[in-house]
This record gives structure tokens, sequence and C-alpha cells, in this order.
């Protein structure tokens, strides 16, 4: 014995199936309104008797109680149409270019040395990365984003997300010192890959920017790299710092303490092992080089989740309404 429909497969079928409850409305209508009772003739004619004959006995063309057949198919077909019946199309399987990046910002206090420039005035080296990663973040539509900061220690600012309204806008609250003013990158990159760990493996990147030394953490530069490696987690460094010195008037002035000090070798073995690229950046015009080049690494394209279209079929059964309905008037005429 063939089982009744279940919800869940009504529910596939029709987009409204609550609308079939209204096919014995017409049956319901019949039973509960009462007969319309004449108790005589409201005129009498010598043909009256012929006239009753002819009405009562008009044919097969009519079901008990004068309901046509094909009125009765017409009313089924609109309740159908009306709830609104739907086919699955074929699977199809968007394409999602973008990649999963990690932002790695160094925010210990070498940041704050005011030897870059930005707009022909002397900035301090956040001021100028900041400025620059912005200005990456507009160019990257599709790709999910994270920010995290590194200092004595590492934090998360951002997941990995879409929204670069908001990475840009916890970039720029980020300020020197933040996170401590002693150097931890070997932290910074273990929680990347941590971060990174749960997405696709060719789509794993970290950009680090450092202008110093690893000076704190618990994890080791060399570890994390052995890390990132083993997680098939990409690592693009940049060493960013001048060379000590403050542009005045076009004079380039000493300051004591601000020399060359970043770890360019650690940096570079980094990216190396990781399938990563170092570039070093010396001034706010090299940097924004320097993204740009990582701007134009070639997408990765991933396969989007599949999904099956439902095609509307309400225009079906709503025609074979209106021609049953054609038909049901048109019939008394053709057999007149």
């Amino acid at each position: 014995m063939p089982s009744m429909p279940s919800i869940e497969a009504l529910t596939e079928l029709f987009a409204w199936p609550w609308l079939l409850a209204a096919l014995p409305l017409p049956l319901l209508a019949r039973w509960l309104l009462p007969a319309s009772r004449a108790s005589g003739a409201a005129l009498r004619v010598p043909y009256g008797p012929r006239l009753d004959a002819i009405a009562q006995g008009g044919g097969g063309h009519a079901l008990r109680g004068g309901v046509h057949p094909l009125l009765v198919l017409a009313w089924i077909l609109l309740c159908v149409a009306a709830a609104r019946p739907q086919q699955l199309g074929d699977a199809v399987q968007p394409p999602q270019v973008g990649r999963d990046l990690m932002l790695a910002l160094d925010l210990s206090g070498s940041m704050g040395e005011p030897d870059m420039e930005l707009g022909g005035r002397p900035v301090d080296r956040l001021t100028a990365a900041k400025a620059v990663l912005a200005d990456f973040l507009e160019r990257r539509a599709g790709d999910r984003i994270g920010l995290l900061v590194f200092g004595r220690r590492a934090y998360a600012l951002t997941p990995l997300t879409l929204d670069r309204d908001s990475v840009r806008e916890q970039l720029g609250d980020s300020v020197v010192g933040l996170a401590g003013q002693e150097t931890a990158i070997g932290d910074a990159i273990g929680l990347a890959v941590k971060r990174l760990r749960a997405q696709p493996a060719e789509q794993r990147v970290l950009i680090l920017l450092t202008d110093g030394v690893n000076t704190a953490g618990a994890l080791d530069p060399r570890k994390a790299t052995e890390l990132a490696r083993s997680e098939h987690v990409r690592v693009h460094t940049i060493a960013f710092g001048g060379d000590g010195s403050l542009s005045v008037f076009g004079f380039k002035l000493p300051m004591p303490g601000a020399g060359d000090e970043v770890d360019e070798s650690t940096l570079r073995a980094i990216a190396e092992q990781t399938g990563g690229r170092f570039f070093r950046a010396r001034d706010t015009a090299q940097l924004v080089d320097i993204y740009a080049e990582i701007d134009r690494l070639e997408p990765i394209r991933r396969p989007g989740k599949a999904v099956r279209p439902k095609l509307e079929r309400y225009a079906w059964p709503l025609a074979g309404a209106f021609v049953c309905a054609l038909l049901a008037l048109a019939w008394p005429r053709r057999r007149a």
C-alpha cells in the first residue's frame, strides 16, 4: 500500500504546499451552504414542463448537481499552480576566486621611529605601514583576510573574514606598544598557522611585516618556520625600516639608536623554507611596490558550494486550468 507523501517531500515539490488544502473548498461550500428551495414558480407558462425536462436531462456533460468535470479539473490545476510546483535543476558549482590571507603587523617600540615619509611629511614606521596596508586591503576583494599584531606577544585582532571594513577599522586602531615593546616573530607565525590550519592547504598565506629582531616569545622563529612548512602555510616576509636618518627639508639627519637592525637573514630563511618571498623596504615607496607585487600573485580558484537551483513550474498547471475553464464554458454551445 503506497504511503502518503511526507511534509518534506511536499516541501521539495511545492513552495507553498499548504495551499493544496484549498482543494476540497467547493465540496465544503456545497455541503455547508443551504440549498435554495423555491416554493412555487414565479411565472407560469404553457411550456413550463418542457423547460424543466430539458434542464434536468442535460446529458452526461455535468456531474451530479450540474458541475462540469472540466471545471473540477480546472480547480484542481489552479490549486496546484497556487502551491507553486518546483523542480530541482542540475547542480551548479560556482567558482570563487580568492585567498585566505593573514596579515601580521609588528607593533613593537621600534615601529614608532619617525624615519618614513608619507605625502611629503615625516611619519613613523607604523603610520606608513598602516597606510600601505589599507591600500592593499582595497584591492583584495574576494579574499578572506585576518589581522594579527605582535610585540612581546602575538594577538589576533580579526579572524579570517570577507569584511574588509572591519579589518581596516582594527588596523586603524592599532598603536605602537599595543602588544608590548619587544618583538615575537616566532609567536606571530605560530598564531597565524593556528588560524590558517583549518583552511585548504593551497590557500594558506601569511604576510609578515617587521622592523626588528626576534627578542621575545615562547616559539623560536626556526621552530615556527618548520611548523608553517608542515602545515603548508606560505609566508611572505617584509623587512621594514629606514637607514636610521630623518629627512628634514631634503637633508638626511642621523637619528641615534635608529639604525638598521632588521634580521634580514632570518626573515629570508622563513620565506624560502615556506615557499614564500622575502622583501626589503627602506621607505614607503618601496613598501608600496612590495604590496603591489604581492597583490599580483595569481589568485587561487576554489570551487564554491554546489547548489541546485529551483525551477518554477507553476505556469503549466495554470495554463491547464485556463484551458479547462474555456472548454467547460464552450461545451454547452457545441452540444446545442
